[in-house]
């Protein structure tokens, strides 16, 4: 399954992917994230994995993430690989001038098991939360306001 999102930002570009690369401030914006872990290597560099532990409607989730692509400012492609799911995401940052940045975010999802039958049936369920994390990030990059203020 794939599919795309776009947002605008009231930001200049190189602080926006600043603020998005940094580890530290997801918990702001990805609403659910308890713990970062790293793994291997340098955060944020090709390569570097780290565990993230999720709580999802109380039950944890635990995924792995790992950097595929640093190319900043304008790429920064990672992958999640959970019980289940493997997601590729790639981002893109664009300088539209006036201060401000459109990401730009492609999601290609591989299920397994009961995911797979999920995925087929509820595609935007998975849209949906990546459209609600860049929300949360237009929030918290703009206003420097976090909406996941429960982590």
């Amino acid at each position: 399954m794939q599919y795309d999102n776009s947002i605008e930002l009231d930001v200049p570009r190189d602080e926006a992917v600043a603020l998005f690369v940094d580890p530290e401030n997801a918990q702001h914006w990805q609403q659910g994230l308890k713990s970062r872990e790293q793994l291997t290597g340098q955060p944020t560099q090709e390569g570097a994995e780290a565990r993230l532990v999720f709580d999802m409607g109380g039950k944890p989730m635990e995924m792995t993430e790992l950097v595929l692509r640093r190319e900043l400012p304008e790429a920064y492609d990672l992958s999640y690989d959970a019980r289940g799911a493997l997601n590729v995401v790639q981002n893109r940052f664009t300088d539209l001038g006036d201060g401000r940045t459109r990401w730009d975010q492609h999601n290609d999802f591989q299920f397994t098991g009961m995911l797979k039958v999920m995925g087929w049936l509820m595609p935007g369920m998975f849209r949906k939360q990546s459209a609600t994390y860049m929300d949360a990030f237009k929030l918290f990059a703009e206003n420097r306001a976090s909406a996941a203020a429960d982590n």
